[in-house]
């Protein structure tokens, strides 16, 4: 049986057109520190769109969805 994700919107800051990866992770609070979402991450750990994502600093835009362990982030402009 497929666990549900516990999902999570995220609003871009007004001006700002992305979040980068690692940045995203720790707004979210699905990490405890930058170095933790770098590890999480490089592992091959979070999927961007479905696919894995290996860029640290992947910039990350409105309508696009990351997942990583049982969390689901989507994220949208302001």
């Amino acid at each position: 049986m497929a666990q549900k994700l516990n999902r999570i919107v995220f609003t871009l800051r007004e001006g700002d057109d992305f979040i980068p990866l690692i940045a995203l992770l720790k707004a979210t609070g699905v990490v405890e520190s930058g170095s933790e979402a770098q590890d999480v991450v490089t592992a091959g750990m979070v999927l961007r769109n479905g696919k894995v994502e290996l860029r640290k600093r992947a910039k990350i835009t409105a309508g696009e969805v990351i997942v990583f362990q049982n969390f689901e982030i989507e994220v949208e402009a302001c």
